[in-house]
């Protein structure tokens, strides 16, 4: 039996550090996060670019490796042997918490099995400002990221059509009124939702309404942006 145990200096090493990035105002990232991707040996990137430009804007300069949906099943097993011969390794995702609905968790689970030290810092995920700010409940919710985008989404879909929890989806814009149409015919043009776009951001709006009433304003205004949609669960 391996047991993780939690500490607070960034000098473990081998280490794996699973480390939240901002989903929107750079502000949001904490001063731990940035001690960590100060110091650790390497940084695994979804996008070396989109992290690069992230890196540069607090003036770190750590090695990065590509690490992505992929590529992520051909370069764990050598990530893993870094960490085993005394590298401490931080994961960031584009945006939000690794693993999330993004790469994390094979290396994750990967690092786990070998003994290594797992530690994921708290920070930004999308889903949980935009559950909380919906006016839903969120005692408990059912958390189902991104649908199929073809086989298997409607089917995914009925099964969750009595699901009494709040229920939370990820969508990209393109496919937000489509979604939603979906909705509409599943859960039914009464049932109430939140549509959350572009959290933490300039442009950040929450729209409230039935689902019906979200379908029509999405449908005169073009979705642009991130989308985190928050569906009220079945009423008994």
């Amino acid at each position: 039996m391996f047991i993780a145990k939690s500490s607070n200096n960034v000098y473990l090493c081998p280490m794996l550090y699973l480390v939240p990035t901002p989903v929107g105002n750079l502000d949001d990232i904490t001063l731990r996060a940035l001690k960590v991707l100060q110091e650790v040996d390497l940084i695994l990137a979804e996008d070396t670019r989109t992290s690069g430009q992230l890196l540069k804007h607090f003036d770190i300069h750590r090695p990065m490796l590509s690490y992505h949906k992929f590529n992520e099943h051909q370069t764990v097993a050598h990530i893993v042997e870094r960490l085993l011969a005394g590298e401490s390794v931080a994961v960031v995702s584009d945006a939000g918490t690794p693993g999330i609905s993004d790469p994390g968790f094979l290396v994750a689970r990967e690092a786990a099995r070998a003994g290594v030290e797992v530690s994921c810092l708290p920070g930004a995920t999308a889903f949980v400002p935009a559950l909380v700010a919906s006016g839903l409940p969120c005692d408990k919710f059912c958390f189902e990221g991104f649908l199929p985008q073809k086989k298997g989404r409607q089917t995914r879909l009925q099964q969750l059509a009595d699901e009494p929890r709040t229920i939370v989806f990820y969508e990209s814009p393109h496919r937000v009124v489509k979604a939603l149409q979906q909705f509409v015919e599943v859960f039914g043009a009464d049932r109430p939702v939140a549509v959350c776009r572009e959290i933490s951001k300039l442009h950040e709006e929450v729209v409230r309404g039935t689902m019906a009433e979200a379908l029509a304003h999405f449908t005169e205004n073009a979705p642009r942006g991130e989308f985190v949609i928050v569906v009220g669960g079945k009423e008994d």
